[in-house]
């Protein structure tokens, strides 16, 4: 990693931080046979809001963003996703520190669901995140401060 920075997004962020969620899911959804790039694009535009989305940029290449909604009770990790070539560096790990972090000084939990099967599962449990429940499709982890 270079030089990562952490920015606000804007409406016009949205189709490409579409286009990041269908190439970071698309390893763990084609592991259980779920991959539709369209769907998956269609998801995320139905809930965007800039107001809980961080972009992350290394330099000026956009790798990944987040999404942190303030709920009464907690804070909820709706989304995190960096590039396939990003990965495994450190940076997903900080930024769910980061959030951590936030969730503390609130004193909230922080929640949210990975696709069963994920490698997600296990990077949640390393950053301290507890198994819930879980469905059909997704576990559902929650981080107490």
């Amino acid at each position: 990693m270079h030089d990562i920075s952490i920015s606000s997004a804007t409406n016009d962020d949205a189709s490409s931080l579409a286009a990041i969620r269908v190439v970071a899911m698309r390893p763990s959804l084609e592991a259980v046979g779920r991959f539709d790039p369209d769907r998956a694009r269609k998801r995320f535009l139905e809930t965007y809001d800039p107001r809980d989305t961080q972009i992350v940029r290394d330099g000026e290449d956009l790798v990944g963003f987040y999404v942190v909604r303030i709920r009464p009770d907690h804070l909820y990790l709706d989304h995190i996703y960096i590039y396939p070539t990003h990965q495994g560096r450190g940076l997903g790990r900080n930024i769910v520190w980061s959030v951590q972090d936030q969730a503390r000084e609130m004193a909230r939990p922080l929640r949210l669901l990975a696709l069963r099967g994920s490698p997600a599962n296990d990077f949640y449990l390393s950053c301290g995140f507890v198994l819930e429940k879980s469905d059909d499709l997704d576990n559902y982890y929650t981080w107490q401060p």
